[in-house]
């Protein structure tokens, strides 16, 4: 039988981050996580293209457009939706997850949907190196386990 398991990536890496800007707070942290970690795994700044959203909305559609180029191994989806007194919390959070998993599997590109989908500003930011992690660190390590898999299929 055989196995197929993440290994560490020989030859360059091209990576696409869509930012969104909504909760600016919170995604400076993300966001330098992310970039932090891809340093550290020995991407330069040619490797990698920021794309900055409006809002967590918005990321589905330019990841899209980023697929399309044919040009990024991976492209990590960055943002936070927390939740307030309306129904709009949802409806955002279906829209990002429904649409980054459609365009990663129309495209064969690993869409890392890193978006923050929190009840408050406490647990954001216990998911920016407390309680439970860095997402930011830990979407760049899927990207590249999930590119390392693919690479070797």
């Amino acid at each position: 039988m055989a196995i197929i398991k993440a290994e560490s990536i020989v030859g360059s890496v091209k990576i696409a981050i869509v930012v969104s800007q909504f909760n600016k707070s919170i995604i400076e942290k993300l966001f330098a996580g992310a970039l932090e970690r891809l340093g550290e795994l020995g991407c330069t700044h040619e490797d990698v293209l920021t794309v900055e959203v409006p809002g967590a909305g918005e990321i589905p559609l330019v990841a899209k457009c980023l697929a399309q180029k044919k040009k990024y191994d991976a492209i990590i989806c960055l943002g936070v939706v927390i939740r307030g007194e309306t129904t709009h919390y949802e409806s955002v959070c279906d829209r990002v997850t429904v649409g980054c998993q459609e365009v990663m599997l129309a495209y064969d590109v690993p869409v890392i949907q890193a978006v923050l989908t929190t009840e408050n500003i406490s647990q954001a930011l216990d998911r920016l190196g407390g309680n439970h992690g860095h997402k930011g660190r830990e979407a760049v390590d899927a990207a590249f386990q999930t590119i390392s898999v693919l690479r070797r299929i």
